[in-house]
This record gives C-alpha cells, structure tokens and sequence, in this order.
C-alpha cells in the first residue's frame, strides 16, 4: 500500500484520518498512517496545546498532523455576542420548540457547556494555527478550502505542508496556484462539508487537473475502496467517518455511545446533505433532529458562523440526552459498513488486509 505519500510524510501507510477524538489520532499515527487532529472543538488556545503535547508523548513518535476551519476571505466577525445579535428570534423559538417535541431535556445547571463554538471563527483559527507550529506537526489541513496567503506562508516557513480540500477540480486548481501542497478530492458522499459531484468522477478530474499529490476523500471505508482511490490516480486516502466508530473515540468523547448506537445501526441510505449544522451544506446522520429541519414550518438555516451558534446549544442538549433517535453528527455514506465499534488498529488491519485482497483478486484477471 506504500505510495510516494509515505516518503514525503514519514508515515508506513498512506491513510490519512481526520478525526475531532486525541486518541483515534494517536492511534491512527501509531498504526502507521497519519492521524489528523481537527481543531474546531477548541474555544481555548491554551486547550489545544495541551491536547497537542498530550499528542507529541502518546504517539510514539510517530507524524501527525492538525485541521482548522479558516476560509480564504477574512469574513466579518466580532465576538460571540455581538455575532449572536444576528441571529432572528423566529430562529431561536423554532429550536426551542423542536427541542420540546423531541422530548431533549435541559442540561443541568452545572453542566459545562461543549467546546467548538468559536473554534469556527477566523480569529480562532488563526490561534489554533499559531499553538499547532509550535508542535512537531507534519500536516495542515484546512476543512474550507485555501487557508489565506500569509497563513500558507507562516506554515511553508515552519516546513509544513498545507492541504485543502476540494469539491471542484477548479476549486483545486485555485488552491494549488494558492500555494496548497497537497488536495483533498471530497466526494458527494462524504461526511461534513461536501460537494455534489461523486468521488469516482472528482478524484480523477482532480488527479488530471493539478501537479500536486491528491488524496481521496468520500465513501472510503475497505481495502478495496482504497485500492480503487489509488487507481484513479489518488495518492492516499483521507478517511473521516470510519473513525467515528472506534473504541478510542470514546475515550475522547466518552458521552457519544447514543451516537456509536445510531451509527452502528444506520445504512448507507441514512444521511442527508443539509445546512442546518454550520450554514454550508454538510452530511450529516438522518435523525428526528434533521427531519425537524426539513418539515414545511422550519426556518432557512442562517449562513456561517451563525447557524453554527444558533444551534450549539441545542447540540449540547441533544449530545447529552444520549438518545440514538435525536443525534447531530455528521457522517458520510459510508456508515453502512459501521456495524461495530472497533479499536483503530483493528479498522487500519483490515483497510490492508482488504487493500491486499482487491490487488490479488486483481491479479489473477490478468
């Protein structure tokens, strides 16, 4: 499974893995491919580096790497309740109304709030990219795209590349003559924010359309998937949701069994591409939460960070509940071969031993 990929970055296995979880990070690194820590949870600088030293001793010295939230233009943003005043009350009563209908109790009074509200703002990220370079990172990733000029050059200056993520094959053109060094090829069918166009058509106009090494991101969840992303061209794999069902997920969020529950029993069928997590369309798990979003009397959701702050809140209080029926997680197509929750050296073993098979079976056409 060794490409060029894993020369350039150090690592034995050209799987890349985002994931929110320290220790899926760790893990992932440690089974030889490149565990990348996403950023956006962390309100507190200080947080975050602790989190990054934590990763500096528990991966054996093997790479990682980080991911921000930062679009290439500087949006207008003030703190959290100046931004706040935007949001239309219409908005915040139909929330409190869904919350009723679902049956999502209050948080208790001493309950801390989750962390990731203002992890979306410019000004956020740009600490998290100043805490992350003082860390032996050996990747950023950016979830929206080119980060800005000065930013790339802070990390090009530091020895780090940069990765973007692309929908388009001319959004990854743009990143490249931005200074991108590597591309994320994100299918349709992928968690989070995604595109329209399916993986099998974008990873190879990617590959054709730029110089850089491309990784292929959407519906990748078997040896065989990750064998046909390096046919098409892709240099490695950058997975997401798979990771979700791990047993070291829950030692970073260890309230998220409702959440492992609805993974495990969904099917491929059981996603919806919305905008009412961030404000930018987004896949998420198909839940009662999501299909109040999309009954008649429901609201447009409000453009990025807004909506992110408009149901924080509501997130907390639905992650609490613990009800797999009300969960807000995105989550790619993929989540059809979830059916159990494993360790992550495990999901890695059998992401070669299914990489192996496909060659084979491959092999003996000729």
């Amino acid at each position: 499974m060794r490409t060029p990929l894993c020369d350039r970055l150090g690592i034995d296995l050209p799987i890349i893995g985002f994931t929110p979880s320290e220790h899926v990070a760790a893990a992932l690194s440690r089974a030889g491919g490149l565990g990348v820590l996403g950023c956006v949870r962390f309100n507190d600088a200080a947080e975050l580096d602790r989190v990054l030293t934590w990763m500096d001793e528990n991966t054996g010295g093997k790479p990682y790497g980080v991911d921000i939230v930062m679009p290439a233009k500087i949006p207008a943003e003030g703190t959290q309740v100046d931004l706040a005043k935007h949001i239309p009350e219409g908005h915040r009563a139909f929330v409190d109304k869904v919350l009723r209908d679902l049956s999502v109790p209050p948080l208790p009074d001493d309950t801390d709030e989750r962390a990731g509200v203002l992890g979306w703002l410019h000004s956020v990220a740009r600490s998290h990219v100043e805490v992350a370079l003082n860390h032996p990172i050996k990747l950023i990733a950016n979830a929206l795209g080119s980060p800005p000029a000065d930013v790339i050059g802070q990390c090009h200056d530091r020895g780090v590349p940069v990765a973007a993520l692309a929908g388009k094959a001319e959004h990854a053109v743009r990143h490249v003559e931005n200074g991108v060094d590597f591309v994320v090829a994100q299918g349709y069918e992928a968690g989070g924010h995604t595109g329209e166009i399916a993986s099998m058509v974008l990873v190879p106009e990617i590959v054709d359309a730029v110089d850089v090494p491309v990784l292929a991101a959407g519906g990748i969840g078997s040896g065989r998937q990750v064998a046909a992303a390096l046919a098409l061209g892709a240099s490695g794999v950058w997975m997401g949701s798979m990771w979700l069902a791990t047993e070291e997920y829950l030692q970073t969020m260890g309230e998220s069994v409702a959440m492992q529950q609805a993974l495990v029993a969904a099917s491929s069928s059981d996603t919806v591409r919305t905008r009412i997590y961030t404000g930018k369309p987004a896949r998420l798990l198909k839940t009662r939460w999501t299909e109040a979003w999309a009954a008649a009397d429901a609201p447009e959701p409000l453009p990025m960070p807004l909506q992110n702050l408009l149901v924080s809140h509501a997130h907390n209080r639905i992650h609490a509940a613990n009800d797999p029926s009300v969960v807000s997680m995105p989550v790619g197509q993929i989540v059809g071969r979830m059916n159990q929750v494993r360790p992550v050296a495990d999901v890695v073993a059998e992401l070669v031993a299914g990489y192996e098979e496909a060659l084979s079976r491959l092999d003996k056409t000729r």
